[in-house]
């Protein structure tokens, strides 16, 4: 395993990370002691930097259980900012909460990387910092950084704060951070953690044509595994793994080692469901493509994009304009598909499509019925005229 200094820091991580995100059952059930001998593995292996989050139910208790022999080897990162009804709060009194309660679950007495997870615009950026300072000053934690944020937002944090890292989804399926994310933390010297860097399995070489996720797998909705963005995820899968080949390498492999050479990457966190799966992810620590290799995929990357953007225009003003699909759940996803569309897109400001979200989400909760979806069908749809 190799490591890379996190700038502006102390913090020093291995290349590849290790997530808990998929401990929420967000791709399926998973057996917490099973996940723990993962973690414990690939301590033995390399891994030194960990990240899970406040509210990914059950999973600070199982990382804080598995790395207790080694807590002084290893870097802990947890996050702040949703609560439990699935709100936003970073008001000082919530980060101050919130980490002690990170604090108890892990079984630690601090916090190596606090990060914000998601925005709140009601609380301005200074307030948070400042909790975030004084939480620092205590020896609660020893850095902190920001995540999932929109790039205006990013750019306040690194230009007046004491943040070091952005936390944001890169892989070679999913490179929109490399037009608005990664140029500000190269500005500003801050580090990019990198999540996601397989796209959620679509780059592994393991998802083919037609495949079914389980029940309860969220990439059945994931904008990521609909048409048009999940065979332009299979091409660029083919061609990591046909240079992956050359090498004696997976697809995966190709795909974590294509992350890791973008500028300002520090650490390219996986979240491994096995084993197997884990020692095949960290085999692409110290694997370098070659500078042929990268601009392959550079030509493919822009063709992709021309391809993309034109497909995903049309199905957004196909979804819009004309009545919704008759069956309430391919209706609900033709919705989620454009919400995608217009975030990646900025045609719709991160606050407002939350305000969006939560509608369709409870339509989903309560199940999704025709008028309701008419009614999100209609907010975006002037939204997008705004």
């Amino acid at each position: 395993m190799r490591y890379r200094k996190l700038p502006k820091s102390e913090l020093t991580l291995s290349e590849i990370g290790l997530g808990c995100y998929s401990l929420t059952g967000a791709y399926g059930r998973k057996d917490g002691e099973a996940f723990a001998r993962v973690l414990r593995r690939a301590f033995e292996l390399g891994v030194t930097f960990f990240d899970t989050a406040d509210h990914y139910t059950g999973a600070s208790e199982v990382l804080g259980q598995a790395v207790k022999g080694f807590r002084d080897k290893v870097v802990i990162a947890t996050k702040v900012g949703v609560t439990e009804d699935g709100g936003r709060d970073l008001s000082p009194a919530h980060v101050k909460a919130s980490c002690e309660d990170s604090l108890r679950r892990l079984g630690t007495d601090h916090v190596d990387l606090f990060q914000v997870h998601f925005d709140d615009p009601r609380t301005p950026v200074a307030e948070t910092a400042g909790a975030m300072e004084e939480l620092r000053a205590a020896g609660k934690i020893r850095e902190y950084g920001v995540g999932h944020l929109p790039p205006e937002r990013v750019a306040e944090w690194l230009a007046t704060t004491g943040a070091v890292s952005v936390m944001m989804e890169l892989s070679a399926a999913t490179r929109a951070s490399r037009r608005g994310l990664l140029p500000l933390c190269t500005r500003h010297g801050a580090g990019a953690l990198a999540f996601s860097v397989t796209a959620r399995g679509l780059l592994t070489g393991r998802i083919r044509p037609g495949h079914v996720f389980e029940e309860g797998d969220i990439r059945r909705i994931d904008a990521l595994f609909q048409e048009g963005s999940f065979e332009s995820g299979l091409r660029v899968a083919a061609k990591l793994g046909e240079i992956g080949a050359k090498h004696g390498k997976t697809p995966a492999q190709a795909a974590i080692a294509w992350v890791l050479a973008q500028p300002g990457v520090v650490s390219a966190l996986t979240g491994p469901s096995s084993l197997g799966h884990l020692e095949e992810n960290l085999g692409a620590s110290g694997f370098a493509l070659g500078p042929d290799e990268l601009a392959e995929l550079e030509a493919l990357f822009s063709r992709e994009d021309e391809s993309l953007a034109a497909f995903r225009r049309g199905r957004m003003e196909a979804v819009l304009s004309g009545p919704l699909d008759p069956d309430p759940n391919a209706a609900w996803k033709d919705l989620v598909f454009v919400m995608e569309a217009a975030a990646e897109f900025g045609l719709i400001g991160e606050a407002r499509l939350l305000e969006i979200a939560r509608p369709l989400l409870g339509a989903r909760r309560k199940g999704a019925q025709a008028a309701d979806l008419a009614d999100v069908q209609r907010l975006l749809r002037e939204s997008l005229k705004a």
